[in-house]
């Protein structure tokens, strides 16, 4: 298993608008896996793999770039800098953080904590708030000197490393470096065969702030079926009813047929769930109440497609302690490359 590429993926900073190292480490990566590679004016990468037959079905995979972060929006006169968040957050988990703030000359540390007074001077009271987001700040140690290096709209995210903790791998932006591993190892592990398709993997952008590099980039190759590659929750954990855990890590990859922004085409649910079971491939149904992801870009687009999503059940997803299990991303490497390799030409 190709671990060392999921680490860099994503030890890479790329918040929305802002994939542009990611891209660069997966043009690096790629080599001659594919026909064709392009980059679309929403900076989404473009990869083709051709069909040997004219008239072939047109299968899309979208595996979004982006990690949620934050971007400078001001810089005071003491030199702290305040943020925007491009993604969603969970206060509670941004507390006493070690961040990076990316500029166009080089990376520079902080840390990032609320205002506020410390556990010493504050009364009880106090330390039960929990703060906006807007309320963090990061204090990079270079005091008024900060504001000539940094520039409003530079971006900032968690700066943590990739583990390996027993069968897990935790980091931050496992959401969704993942799908961008998997849309390398899947055709990595295809070799020559699927070519009764015309393949299109779409490194898309902005993902995390709706849909956006996603939805340009269907519209562009206007798919037949497209392919969500995601993560989702896993909420196998203490504190949570089993009826909302989503998935369970272990099981298999996620059979994405539902959440606030499509719902699967239930022939292409079918169709994974025969080739799954056909070749042992642990797999598990999985819906969300809330939240969405590119499959419905692909399934919107133009005059419309069919489109399901594969998915990686994730632990303590948009924080800086995500984890996913390594046999259920196997399993959806497996299974996206055993889909494309049936349509041989």
């Amino acid at each position: 298993m190709n671990t060392d590429l999921l680490k860099r993926l994503c030890e890479t900073p790329g918040v929305p608008g802002h994939e542009h190292r990611v891209r660069d480490l997966i043009t690096a990566e790629i080599g001659d896996l594919f026909d064709h590679v392009e980059t679309d004016a929403m900076g989404s990468l473009h990869c083709r793999r051709d069909a040997r037959a004219e008239a072939a079905p047109k299968i899309m995979l979208l595996c979004h770039m982006d990690e949620i972060g934050f971007l400078v929006s001001h810089i005071d006169e003491k030199g702290f800098l305040w943020l925007q968040p491009v993604g969603g957050f969970d206060p509670r988990n941004l507390f006493s953080r070690r961040v990076l703030v990316c500029t166009d000359d080089g990376d520079i540390k902080g840390v990032m904590n609320p205002g506020g007074k410390p556990l010493h001077i504050s009364k009880p009271e106090d330390r039960k708030k929990v703060p906006d987001v807007g309320e963090f700040f990061v204090d990079t140690g270079l005091g008024k000197a900060a504001a000539d290096k940094v520039k409003i709209g530079d971006m900032v995210v968690m700066d943590e490393p990739f583990l390996e903790m027993g069968d897990k791998f935790v980091s931050k932006a496992l959401d969704n470096r993942v799908a961008c591993w998997l849309g390398i190892e899947a055709i990595r592990q295809l070799a020559d065969k699927g070519r009764g398709a015309e393949i299109h993997v779409v490194f898309t952008t902005q993902e995390e702030v709706g849909l956006r590099g996603a939805r340009t980039a269907a519209y562009k190759v206007r798919p037949d079926i497209g392919i969500g590659v995601d993560t989702t929750i896993a909420c196998d954990t203490p504190g949570v009813p089993d009826k909302d855990r989503t998935t369970v890590q272990g099981k298999g990859f996620g059979l994405h047929v539902r959440d606030s922004s499509f719902i699967a085409d239930r022939g292409l649910v079918a169709d994974l769930e025969k080739l799954a079971s056909d070749r042992d491939i642990p797999f598990q149904r999985t819906m969300l109440a809330a939240g969405g992801q590119d499959g419905a870009a692909a399934q919107q687009a133009a005059a419309g497609a069919r489109a399901v999503g594969v998915v990686v059940g994730t632990r303590y997803i948009h924080t800086v302690t995500e984890m996913v299990d390594r046999a259920d991303l196997e399993a959806a490497r497996d299974i996206l490359s055993a889909y494309l390799a049936s349509f041989e030409g």
